[in-house]
């Protein structure tokens, strides 16, 4: 059975995209495990690559691995070069707004219009709704007057935020980072009012197919990778420091999150 390489969510521009697809390589290469890349561009929806039984080594969200949407072997993750990352596999969400909205805090906002991306997305879902749980009250369980769903990607975020559809959106903080590095001119006119927290950075995966053996061949490829003299200018284009081993237990934080915001009688953000 042949395996399947992807890494459509941070694939932000074609740049980015190659630079994965050669990194993956790499990394198969050195593990002796044999993976076929294949594109999956937008809109086409995550799950069902997620559910595919080929997977080899595919970036996937830590909040459906949680979840058990598919049935998945955590690999590693990237360990993003931000100063909020503190050299681990974290990742937060950057709340946004247009840099000439009127607006100086996230409680300015409330009231007005709130968008968010898949209901099994971490960024776009998750870790916004934990973090807006603080602002709610018995008199203000809701705290916008409406609430665009099922925006799908990132992209279509900050495109309805700069459009104006929304007044403020979730941005993943380090695909926000990987577009202004890769298309600045798509994040310009934008700023950030408040970040979440960070939790566990999303990983790659494979299928309970891909043996064992191979699996953690991966895995500690993928560990090495970053002390191995190919590696600095995939770190430069990729704005990686190298890579973390994960399981699934790595993800705990988000599902703890999710029952926060299940227990307060939140189940959605907005």
């Amino acid at each position: 059975m042949s395996f399947v390489a992807n890494a459509r969510m941070y694939a932000v521009a074609p740049e980015a995209e190659a630079a994965w697809r050669a990194l993956i390589a790499r990394v198969a290469d050195a593990a002796g495990v044999a993976l076929d890349y294949i594109e999956y561009p937008a809109p086409q929806p995550l799950e069902a690559l997620w559910q595919r039984p080929d997977l080899g080594c595919v970036q996937m969200c830590g909040y459906p691995i949680a979840l058990r949407l598919a049935d998945v072997q955590p690999i590693a993750a990237p360990i993003p070069r931000a100063p909020w990352a503190e050299g681990r596999a974290v990742y937060r969400t950057d709340l946004i707004v247009r840099a000439d909205a009127p607006f100086r805090t996230l409680a300015d906002t409330f009231a007005g219009v709130f968008g968010w991306t898949v209901a099994h997305s971490h960024s776009g879902f998750n870790a916004p709704r934990r973090h807006l749980l603080r602002y709610r009250s018995p008199e203000r369980p809701r705290l916008y007057r409406e609430v665009r769903k099922n925006l799908i990607t990132a992209r279509a975020v900050l495109d309805a935020v700069r459009d104006g559809r929304i007044d403020v959106g979730p941005l993943d903080a380090y695909w926000h980072t990987l577009i202004r590095h890769w298309r600045p001119e798509i994040a310009n006119g934008l700023r950030v009012l408040e970040s979440t927290a960070t939790a566990p950075m999303p990983a790659f995966v494979a299928a309970p197919a891909m043996p064992a053996r191979d699996v953690a061949a991966l895995r500690a490829g993928f560990a090495a990778a970053a002390a191995q003299a190919w590696f600095a200018p995939f770190g430069d284009a990729l704005l990686i420091d190298g890579f973390a081993p994960m399981t699934p237990d790595s993800f705990a934080q988000t599902l703890a999150w999710d029952q926060e915001a299940i227990a307060a009688g939140y189940p959605e953000p907005g």
